[in-house]
Order: C-alpha cells, then sequence, then structure tokens
C-alpha cells in the first residue's frame, strides 16, 4: 500500500510541482528548498527500515485542539528515534498508542484538507486502517453534547446539483443524461423554508423560491485496484464492518461530564448510529440540521469525515471515524448548543473512546 510509485516518479512529480514546500524530518533536521527537501524527505523515508519494515494505524484528526488529548494522554508515547516527519506542509508524527504503532496527521479545516492529509498518509507510510476522530455537531435531538457517535455510514452533502428554476422533480438534471449527475438521493426544496408573517410555510403551494432545488450528487472516486481515469461513484460510504462491530464494545464508557464546575445533565455515552454527513459548511442552522436529520437519518455534522472516509475507500483500507458531540447544530436548549463551552469537553471524549478502542484492537 505504501510507497506504490516508484522513487523516479515521486521525484519527478514534486520537483515540478509547486504544492510541496520545505519539509523537516525529526528534531534535528534542517529546512531546505522545496526541491532538494523532497528528494531527501523520499530517500529519508525509503531508507529507513522502521518505516518500511513497519505498519501502522493511521490516525487522523481535523484540528490541534482536538489533537492536543491525545498527545497529552499518557497513552501515547512519541518514537525516541523518528518523532515525526514534515511533509508538504503536513506533520506526521509517531509513536505508540496502548503498544500499537501508530503514525498521526492533522488535517486542517474542510473537506480538501482531510482528503490531502489523508491521501499522503496512506500514500507515504504502511497503513493498516484509519481511525479518524475529533468532534462534530449534532443533527440528532435525542443526543446530547459530550457523547460520542460513530456512524456505520458517512456522505459528502456538499456536492449539489443546483436546478433551474421553474424545473421540477421530475424534470431531467442538467448532464444527468450523460452520468454525471442523478436524482437518486433527493433534493433540498429552499421554498420549503420560505416564511411569511413570521410562520414557516413549508409545502406551501404559492411560496416561490428563486434559488429552486438542489440535488445531492454522489463522488466520483478512482479506487487504486480499478483503470486509471474511469470514475466510479460513492455517496454512503461504510466503515469497516469488523470495526463498526468491534465499536460496540465502546458503549458504557464512562466519558467526562464536566468542564471546571459546570456539568451536563446527564453523563455522556458511547452511541454506534445509523449515517453522518459532511460538507464545507459549518451548520448553525436548526432548519437544514432537521432536514439533514430527517432526509438522512445522519447525527454527527462535520467537514472532513467524508472526506477520509473516500479517500479509504479509493485505496480499499479499513476505516471507522469516531466524533464526540459538541453542540445542537442551529440551538435548542441552552445545554445543547454550548460548543464555546464543551467543545474540550467533547474533544476529551473523542480520545478517550478512540484510546480504548485501539486497546480493543491490541
Amino acid at each position: 500500500m505504501a510507497l506504490q510509485f516508484s522513487l523516479n516518479f515521486w521525484l519527478s512529480l514534486m520537483i515540478g510541482v509547486s504544492f510541496f514546500s520545505a519539509c523537516k524530518i525529526g528534531v534535528d533536521g534542517e529546512v531546505c528548498s522545496a526541491e532538494n527537501c523532497a528528494m531527501k524527505d523520499i530517500n529519508q523515508i525509503i531508507n529507513n527500515k522502521k518505516l518500511q519494515n513497519c505498519s501502522f494505524l493511521g490516525l487522523v484528526v481535523p484540528n490541534s485542539f482536538e489533537l492536543g488529548p491525545l498527545l497529552q494522554s499518557a497513552s501515547f508515547v512519541a518514537d525516541p528515534s523518528l518523532p515525526y516527519l514534515d511533509f508538504s506542509g503536513r506533520r506526521f508524527r509517531f509513536g505508540k498508542v496502548e503498544n500499537k504503532n501508530v503514525v498521526i496527521v492533522m488535517t486542517g479545516l474542510g473537506m480538501l484538507n482531510a482528503g490531502i492529509a489523508t491521501e499522503l498518509l496512506l500514500s507515504l507510510f504502511k497503513v493498516e486502517s484509519v481511525l479518524h476522530f475529533g468532534i462534530a455537531g449534532n443533527a440528532d435531538s435525542k443526543l446530547h453534547v459530550g457523547d460520542v457517535a460513530i456512524p456505520q455510514y458517512w456522505a459528502h452533502t456538499g456536492l449539489w446539483n443546483w436546478q433551474r428554476f421553474g424545473d421540477g422533480p421530475n424534470n431531467e438534471l442538467a448532464l444527468e443524461s450523460n452520468g454525471d449527475y442523478t436524482r437518486k438521493f433527493g433534493y433540498l426544496k429552499f421554498a420549503d423554508y420560505t416564511t411569511q408573517n413570521n410562520t414557516k410555510a413549508k409545502n406551501s403551494t404559492t411560496a416561490e423560491n428563486l434559488l429552486n432545488n438542489v440535488w445531492y450528487q454522489p463522488e466520483e472516486i478512482f479506487p487504486i485496484d480499478g483503470t486509471p481515469e474511469v470514475r466510479q461513484h460513492a455517496f454512503w460510504v461504510p466503515v469497516d464492518g469488523k470495526y463498526y462491530q468491534l465499536a460496540k464494545k465502546l458503549e458504557g464508557m464512562k466519558l467526562e461530564g464536566c468542564v471546571n464546575s459546570t456539568c451536563l445533565q446527564r453523563p455522556p455515552m458511547v452511541v454506534r448510529v445509523a449515517r453522518g454527513c459532511s460538507a464545507d459548511i459549518f451548520v448553525d442552522n436548526a432548519a437544514y440540521r432537521e432536514f439533514l436529520h430527517s432526509k438522512f437519518n445522519v447525527t454527527p455534522l462535520d467537514m472532513e469525515s467524508a472526506a477520509v472516509a473516500l479517500v479509504c475507500l479509493q485505496h480499499k483500507t479499513p476505516f471507522i471515524t469516531i466524533r464526540a458531540l459538541s453542540d445542537l447544530a442551529g440551538g435548542g436548549s441552552a445545554e445543547s448548543n454550548e460548543a464555546a463551552v464543551f467543545a474540550s469537553l467533547a474533544a476529551q471524549n473523542a480520545v478517550t473512546v478512540l484510546i480504548r478502542f485501539i486497546t480493543l484492537l491490541s
């Protein structure tokens, strides 16, 4: 899986593309030019027996405040000889969690960053599976802040075909006949959310909205064992079946319920759920939250997990996502929308569950 391309390919790619920036190896490395650094870094990977002879769990996390609790945990021990490798703007940290070899990468915000970081992770190193973790908004009002949701499926719900005004559900979408777009996964009708005299006129036969309808679309993927440039489509991406079954053992875990003297009304819990979704959208809107939950039966809403899922699908790499709920997207009770207060608690709970899951793998 790792280093699937020849060294010459990597070198020519990195020399010719300005995307690759200066990098640094370990704590004593020196910053170098993009070209020299790319060659030095690939040689370091090729010639490093530890990296060549060892497989890793790939731990993928969006942001530093979600990563912090793991690095500060007694369960994580950094590799003394190769604590990290900086490559293309990402830092890959090496070590052990519960005696399992891990490589950790922080992606940054959003689908693009998550996809790039995961692609680099799976292309550069021998990664046996990916465990993605962090916090998320919540679309299911039955669950609470601090709960940890583990979905069986993920979808990218930010890829749309925006339908021309005047066209309806029975009208073919632009480029649908070419197989580029589909009406299979349903649509959002903006007129359903037009308000009149401060009252939502849902399903109104008279209200019109120039934004009309947007239809949700599957992603194009190109599996590593497929024909190059021959696309496949994916909407609901399943996590690894064995991992999802194993996650049942996480139910009943004791999780943190207080930030300083501010405590949740009930202890948080770990819940396996049906679905989660991602898009480059921060959802702080109750109407859209309710739509996503009723339409797709999703619980966590985030900006990275589906990208990780799609890259893992392309690489045929097992993965699972652990997301702690930090707020009820769009508001609700005073407790349910306190992301500013409980984000740190949610981040800690996600790491607690991650470490326990890794223990179950050992």
